[in-house]
């Protein structure tokens, strides 16, 4: 579990064929955050296990990434120098900034529009499947942040989030341009709900 707070930007360092997935490495940079060998992180949106301990491993955090984690989300797209988000797990008592987040992603998504500037917007179309949990107002975490959904247009099928000058220094975010992917996770409230009414209150 976490809350969508991005603690750091780290960098692919390697990325090498496993047993049908993919060993990637990064590299944590300034992180003060220091996991072990079994630990959760969330890389880019991404629940995974640190394979391996990063002190015996020149200080890179190694994660084996199976075929179905590939095909649902952008890791598979990741190649050495390119950015990520990080997030640790959250332990119990930790102050939730944000909302709660699984690494579980429901979709990936691609940037339609760029708007700069003070209103730094980003217009997002999600997988049509996940689009009834998007809100206005609602929380969606996009590539592991935790963000508020600005303005949906379930007809057009897109959905809108504002970015602070915050998240753009902290995250990947401030470098999206139109076609991006993105991996996309609905709030599990929304998820939850929805699918209650759907299957058990007559589909209403």
């Amino acid at each position: 579990m976490f809350t969508g707070l991005v603690q750091a930007k780290g960098r692919v360092a390697a990325v090498s064929s496993r047993a049908g997935g993919v060993r990637l490495e990064i590299d944590p940079g300034s992180w003060q955050h220091r996991s072990g060998p079994g630990d959760s992180v969330s890389v880019s949106g991404c629940c995974l296990t640190v394979a391996a301990d990063p002190a015996t491993n020149g200080g890179r955090l190694a994660f084996d990434v199976v075929p179905e984690t590939l095909s649902k989300t952008t890791l598979g797209t990741l190649t050495a120098g390119m950015p990520v988000n990080l997030e640790r797990s959250l332990a119990a008592g930790d102050l939730l900034g944000g909302h709660f987040v699984q690494g579980h992603v429901d979709g990936v998504g691609t940037v339609e529009a760029v708007q700069a500037g003070p209103d730094w917007r980003v217009r997002i179309r999600p997988p049509h499947e996940i689009s009834p949990y998007i809100a206005p107002k609602g929380s969606i975490a996009v590539e592991g942040v935790s963000l508020t959904v600005a303005a949906v247009d379930a007809a057009s099928g897109w959905f809108e989030v504002a970015l602070i000058p915050t998240t753009l220094e902290k995250t990947t975010l401030g470098a999206l341009k139109p076609g991006g992917r993105l991996n996309l996770e609905a709030d599990i409230l929304a998820k939850t709900v929805v699918n209650y009414m759907k299957h058990y209150a007559g589909g209403r």
